[in-house]
């Protein structure tokens, strides 16, 4: 039998092909904006039908309706990085939260630590020799469909066709259910005086040449808007957005200095808006890899000049940070944090930026802290972390001690909180001369503006 023939032979309506989930199967679905949607939908529909079915992916962008009280007889979110539509059901107690670097979840498919029953991936049409793109999501979903017992793909002429190793074979599907739903969209965020303020000072630890890790919302987005000047950056990111593309269309990102997979941008995921992901089909200058190659540390690293760039809730002053959990309540994830900081200090060249708002809850709270709250997890521990930056300037962590840390992030802390900070601090390590002369323009140099 050719692919053709095994293509048309198993092409059914979404509600056919999702009879194949069975109550307490495990189901994984692509990430994020890849999520196929139709079979999602279908298989919700279902619930009556199904019992303790388990429910795998990282952050959803769908409507999550398994996670809704009224599914929880029949539906158990697992999550991999809780986002807005599963926080309720996994902080509530009906689901659960799975701790992981990115890098490493197919790991989890691939040895069975978490067994794979059913895939819901979204796929191109088949090219001319039967192989179709996983397009937005390759990430773990590649691992996943390779794992599990049974595929089920969403065949939709709007999945990209991104290059690198981001294909499987019809071979390697169970049923395909033809789709022309639109993709999930990520809107641009909304960029303030806060977010480029923060955005000004990331940027200017940006030099050209430089091989980046991009992520999404308001804050690098503000970042790419101060790197217009530069010439020659590259990207090693897990993603990237509309903001990357209008930087590749402006000629600022080339890929040509970069050390490894020169003049190609490397990513595992990407969410963005129509125009994006029609920018990115056939776009030869984007590959994209399962995310134990992407976020390998050691993969990373090979790129010289590479900069991570990710957030935090959180930073004490010792300069551990918590980015995933508000307290002991998950919040999101580990995502790929991580990796990148890992990669990014030991390239060549490599600086690592945890950048974040001075202050939370509307100003009435600082991010900077003497200590995390209790059971507060530690994303990122204080030995990865280099350089902390906010909307007042930036701490440069590397080489310094505990007490000149705490001066650093002090200093960058918001006005209103630093005499708290300081006599937080003297109380709880019982430190005596707390304040620290740093010579300007010297080793451990602290950056404030404001």
């Amino acid at each position: 039998m050719n692919w053709r023939e095994y293509y048309n032979q198993r092409k059914v309506p979404a509600e056919e092909a999702v009879r194949a989930i069975k109550s307490e199967d495990r189901v994984v679905f692509s990430h994020a904006c890849g999520e196929p949607t139709c079979l999602v939908e279908a298989m919700v529909d279902r619930a009556e039908e199904l019992e303790a079915v388990e429910i795998v992916h990282m952050v959803s962008m769908g409507r999550a309706r398994y996670c809704q009280p009224e599914y929880s007889k029949s539906f158990r979110h697992n999550s991999l990085f809780v986002g807005a539509t599963s926080r309720h059901a996994v902080n509530e107690g009906r689901g659960d939260y799975t701790c992981c670097y990115f890098s490493e979840i197919p790991l989890l498919f691939r040895d069975n630590r978490l067994p794979v029953d059913v895939a819901l991936i979204g796929v191109s049409p088949p090219d001319k020799l039967g192989f179709v793109c996983l397009g937005i999501s390759v990430d773990y979903t590649k691992q996943a469909a390779l794992s599990a017992k049974t595929v089920i793909a969403a065949v939709n002429p709007n999945m990209p066709r991104i290059g690198g190793d981001s294909y499987l074979h019809v071979t390697d599907i169970d049923y395909f259910v033809p789709t022309e739903e639109p993709l999930i969209e990520l809107k641009p965020a909304n960029i303030g005086a806060l977010e480029k303020a923060i955005g000004r000072n990331v940027a200017s630890l940006v030099k050209d040449g430089d091989c980046l890790q991009l992520g999404i919302g308001g804050l690098p987005d503000a970042v790419l808007g101060f790197l217009e000047d530069k010439t020659d950056l590259g990207v090693h990111s897990e993603m990237i957005s509309d903001g990357a593309m209008k930087l590749i269309e402006a000629g600022v990102i080339t890929c040509k200095k970069k050390a490894f997979r020169p003049r190609k941008v490397v990513i595992t995921f990407a969410m963005g808006t129509r125009r994006f992901y029609e920018w990115l089909n056939d776009n030869s200058i984007v590959e994209s890899y399962p995310v134990d190659f992407t976020n390998d540390p050691f993969i990373i690293a090979q790129n010289d000049n590479m900069v991570s760039i990710n957030s935090a809730i959180a930073v004490d002053l010792q300069g551990q940070i918590a980015a995933d959990t508000l307290g002991p309540k998950q919040f999101s994830g580990v995502g790929g944090q991580v990796d990148f900081v890992r990669g990014a200090n030991r390239s060549k060249g490599g600086r690592s930026i945890i950048a974040m708002p001075s202050t939370a809850a509307k100003g009435k709270a600082s991010r900077i802290v003497a200590a995390l709250d209790r059971g507060q997890a530690v994303t990122t521990p204080r030995n990865e972390v280099a350089y902390v930056v906010t909307e007042h300037g930036i701490a440069d962590l590397k080489g310094r001690t505990i007490r000149e840390r705490a001066e650093a992030l002090i200093a960058v802390a918001d006005p209103q909180f630093r005499d708290e900070l300081r006599e937080e601090f003297l109380q709880l390590y019982g430190f005596r001369g707390f304040a620290v002369q740093v010579p300007a323009g010297g080793a451990g140099m602290v950056r404030t503006r404001g």
